[in-house]
């Protein structure tokens, strides 16, 4: 994976580091047994996911590839 920069975006790290915050605050509430802030938290991981793929569509993201052609094979509908 290292070779082709997979996940080194800005958007990748934006939606990563708040999932992983709200992984941290579902955890601590699921220990101090309060299940608004448990469910606190799984709302700023969803969050992180909605903020990494608006990030992505703006460009912040890995660019999307052209589809690889096949030999022999032709684009008739």
């Amino acid at each position: 994976m290292a070779g082709t920069s997979h996940g080194h975006t800005p958007a990748a790290w934006t939606g990563v580091t708040i999932a992983f915050i709200g992984f941290c605050v579902s955890g601590a509430f699921t220990v101090a047994a309060k299940p608004v802030g448990f469910w606190a938290g799984i709302a700023i991981i969803a969050i992180g996911g909605i903020v990494g793929g608006v990030m992505s569509m703006m460009g912040m993201g890995m660019p999307k590839r052209a589809p690889l052609k096949v030999a022999g094979q032709t684009n008739q509908g």
